[in-house]
């Protein structure tokens, strides 16, 4: 079974509500339509209702609603407004982003009204991401919000047949030693939680166990050690080239003594140019199914998508989300 197989039977058994603001971008609809030929979850699609019943695609048992008459908007923005009331929000201003469909489909989530919310197809990632973080905000007991690849590499047979989790490649630019260790235990739990096998969690530089000795490389080896305080019992290790982290004949000749060294399926990048260069990469050169960018840390499951997604993407990332949601009620 793919790793997309997987995940859709696992929807399939535990059925979430997932709200999709997106409801004019074609990819988004076509998506939905699937997702509901598949009874893959319940949707709720926010939009114009004319637009999107006229617009040839069998969105039967999907609810779409349209936030600039619906009448939730009052409902919605005086809990808005309760919430952010100690920032200096004000009741127009809260009745005021009710029109923006990111606002609404996140207070959706918020009331207990959506399990999770898939959005990005046409939004930039910071207009995806800010109402989550004003109003869901941070889940229990984590630090910071991170994103995340899972990297379906065909024909593969380092990580687990294939598949990795690439991390962060969306959101955290510069991360210093403590976040980045903060992201690779996150990661882990993330791959625990998708995946369901035992993670093995590579911090990657230019460097395999000093043989650069830089401030680029201090970083990620300082970072391994936060690391290993935070999740003493993780498979983990860093600084560690690419090829020493996921190919065992390189990782025994450059790291003969790591945990995980040639058989990484974590991997976590120094920076967010990294990371984003190197999914882009195997994406594209080894033809990879890339599914995300993927959060974690958010109190509930709000996934962002790539502008340049396809609808099979936006399938992938909404069952997703479901499991993310699945694993929150656990």
């Amino acid at each position: 079974m793919t790793f997309l197989e997987s995940m859709i039977e696992r929807a399939r058994a535990d059925r979430k509500v997932i709200v999709l603001p997106e409801g004019d971008d074609a990819r988004t609809l076509e998506a939905a339509s699937e997702i509901l030929a598949r009874d893959v979850a319940d949707l709720i699609i926010l939009g114009d209702a004319d637009a999107i019943a006229a617009s040839g695609y069998d969105l039967a048992g999907a609810q779409v609603i349209d936030p600039r008459a619906s009448e939730l908007r009052e409902p919605l923005a005086a809990e808005l407004c309760e919430l952010r009331r100690a920032k200096g929000m004000t009741p127009e201003q809260a009745m005021a982003l009710m029109d923006d469909v990111l606002y609404f489909g996140v207070m959706m989530v918020k009331t207990g009204r959506a399990d999770g919310m898939v959005a990005g197809a046409c939004h930039a990632t910071g207009d995806v991401l800010r109402p989550c973080l004003q109003i869901l905000k941070t889940a229990p007991g984590v630090k910071l919000v991170s994103s995340f690849f899972v990297m379906v590499v065909p024909d593969c047979d380092l990580g687990q047949d294939g598949t990795f989790i690439f991390s962060d490649c969306g959101l955290e630019v510069q991360p210093d030693a403590e976040r980045l260790a903060h992201i690779a235990v996150n990661s882990a739990r993330s791959w625990q939680t998708l995946i369901g096998t035992e993670p093995a969690v590579a911090l990657l530089s230019h460097s395999s166990h000093g043989s650069a000795r830089n401030d680029d490389a201090a970083k990620v080896v300082e970072a391994t050690a936060l690391a290993r305080e935070l999740a003493p019992g993780l498979a983990l290790d860093g600084e560690l080239q690419l090829d020493a982290a996921i190919v065992p004949e390189v990782g025994a000749s450059k790291a003969p003594d790591s945990p995980v060294a040639g058989r990484a399926n974590v991997l976590v990048f120094p920076d967010l140019d990294a990371g984003n260069i190197g999914y882009k990469l195997v994406q594209r050169l080894a033809r990879a199914e890339a599914y995300g960018p993927i959060t974690q840390g958010i109190a509930a499951p709000v996934n962002d998508l790539s502008r340049g997604c396809s609808a099979a993407d936006i399938v992938g990332v909404i069952a997703i989300t479901c499991v993310q949601a699945q694993a929150r009620e656990a």
